[in-house]
C-alpha cells in the first residue's frame, strides 16, 4: 500500500514539475507583434527642410527619406505653395503669404509593401520688419467747379476701400483701386449746387481721415468772388450824339451837295 502511494506521489510530482516548466516557458516567450495580426508594419520615413524659417515668397527645398519603391508621395502645408517634386526624392516649394507663426509640413505616401508613409517637419514663417504704413492722402484735380463739371478724385491708402462724400457732388463718390494702394474716381458737380464753399470728406477703410475745401459757382448762395456787374442800358440823358452820325447806331449820313453845285 505504501508503494502505491509512493508511485502516486512520484507521478503527481512529475506532473507538477512539467506544468511549472510549461508555464515558465510561456511567460518567457515574446508576445505576438502587431504585424502578425494586422499586416506589415508601417514603413519608416522622414522629411527634412532646407530652412527652419523663411519669409513669404522665399523658396524652400525639401528632402524625403523613404523606402525604395514608395509611391504616391506628397508634401503639403498651409505655409507652402507651388510644391514641386524633383528627382532624387526631393522637391521645392514657395512660402505662402500667411500670418507669422510655425506651421506643420506633412509627407504622405505608400510604402512598397502597401503600408502608409507619414512624416512631418516644421516651418516658421517670419515676415520681418515691415515698412510703416503711409498715412492716407486725398487729392482733387481742381478745387473749383460749376454744375456738371467733372473732378478727378485720388486717394492713396493701404485700406481695402476708399471714397469721398460732399454735397458739392450730390453725395458719395465711390473709387476704384489699381491694386497698388491708389484709388481713383470721377465726381460730377451737382446741378443744383449753390455758389460757395463745400467740404469734401475723404474716407479710407470706412473711417474719415481728411476734409478738403471745394468751391463752386452756381445759383444762389454767396459767391467766392463777386461777379462783375452787368452793363446797364444808358439813360436818354446820357446818350451822346457823335458827329456825322445819329444815335441809332447807323452809319453817318451821306454828305449833301451845296446849292448851286448840283
Amino acid at each position: 500500500m505504501r508503494k502505491a502511494l509512493t508511485l502516486s506521489a512520484i507521478a503527481l510530482a512529475s506532473s507538477l514539475a512539467l506544468g511549472g516548466a510549461t508555464t515558465a516557458f510561456a511567460a518567457d516567450a515574446p508576445a505576438p507583434t502587431a504585424s502578425a495580426s494586422t499586416g506589415a508594419p508601417a514603413a519608416a520615413a522622414s522629411l527634412k527642410l532646407s530652412a527652419s524659417s523663411a519669409k513669404p515668397g522665399a523658396s524652400v527645398s525639401f528632402q524625403m527619406d523613404v523606402p525604395d519603391g514608395s509611391t504616391h508621395l506628397a508634401v503639403s502645408s498651409k505655409a507652402l505653395a507651388a510644391v514641386k517634386m524633383t528627382e532624387g526624392r526631393g522637391g521645392t516649394a514657395t512660402v505662402a503669404d500667411v500670418a507669422e507663426g510655425t506651421y506643420g509640413v506633412s509627407l504622405t505616401g505608400t510604402g512598397p509593401d502597401g503600408a502608409k508613409l507619414q512624416a512631418t517637419a516644421q516651418l516658421t514663417v517670419k515676415k520681418g520688419d515691415q515698412p510703416a504704413p503711409q498715412p492716407a492722402s486725398v487729392r482733387l484735380s481742381t478745387d473749383f467747379g460749376r454744375p456738371g463739371d467733372k473732378v478727378v478724385v485720388t486717394i492713396k491708402t493701404g485700406e481695402k476701400n476708399a471714397f469721398v462724400k460732399s454735397d458739392a457732388f450730390g453725395g458719395q463718390v465711390n473709387l476704384k483701386s489699381d491694386g497698388h494702394g491708389t484709388w481713383t474716381g470721377t465726381a460730377v458737380v451737382a446741378k443744383d449746387v449753390k455758389t460757395g464753399y463745400y467740404g469734401v470728406q475723404a474716407f479710407a477703410g470706412g473711417k474719415q481721415f481728411d476734409t478738403v475745401k471745394f468751391s463752386t459757382e452756381g445759383k444762389g448762395g454767396t459767391p467766392d468772388v463777386k461777379p462783375q456787374p452787368k452793363p446797364q442800358p444808358l439813360k436818354p440823358s446820357e446818350h451822346k450824339k457823335p458827329k456825322g452820325s445819329v444815335n441809332t447806331g447807323e452809319a453817318p449820313a451821306a454828305h449833301a451837295p451845296e446849292a448851286g453845285n448840283a
